[in-house]
């Protein structure tokens, strides 16, 4: 029997290796460029603000606010299937960029634009919970 492909976990490249290496190790990264200064997300090899090729990888505070979400219902694509429902979102970085990613640990009542959440990892993947995890009803991710 073949297991069938899973479209949550990444596919490393030469790039993007130290990025989920430090994932792994439960480290957010984040490209930063020492021209203009600012971070950005998702990684690239230049800055999207100013256009320079002098960026390098930095750590993250791993702190965010919830900018936005959706509560997906339905999704066939494995394993998402078996996470119905969940909560894809928006997050605002600390350091200026903004992210695409899972909410975990909180009922998608209780979310709300603004509030304050950090990032934790799943299987090498960063997602963000409310900061503290200290939302009542919080669920494991």
């Amino acid at each position: 029997m073949t297991a069938s492909p899973r479209y949550d976990v990444p596919e490393p490249d030469a790039f993007t290796r130290a990025y989920w290496e430090a994932a792994a190790q439960g480290r957010l990264l984040l490209r930063h460029c020492a021209d203009c200064g600012r971070a950005h997300h998702y990684p690239r090899e230049f800055c999207p603000h100013c256009w320079s090729e002098n960026v390098t990888w930095r750590p993250a505070s791993g702190h965010a606010t919830l900018y936005t979400w959706s509560v997906v219902h339905r999704n066939d694509l494995p394993p998402f299937g078996e996470r119905v429902p969940y909560v894809a979102a928006v997050v605002d970085l600390a350091e200026g960029p903004r992210m695409m990613t899972e909410m975990v640990r909180a009922e998608p009542t209780e979310l709300r634009a603004g509030m304050a959440v950090e990032v934790a990892f799943r299987d090498r993947v960063p997602v963000f919970r409310p900061r503290g995890n200290d939302v009542p009803g919080a669920r494991d991710a």
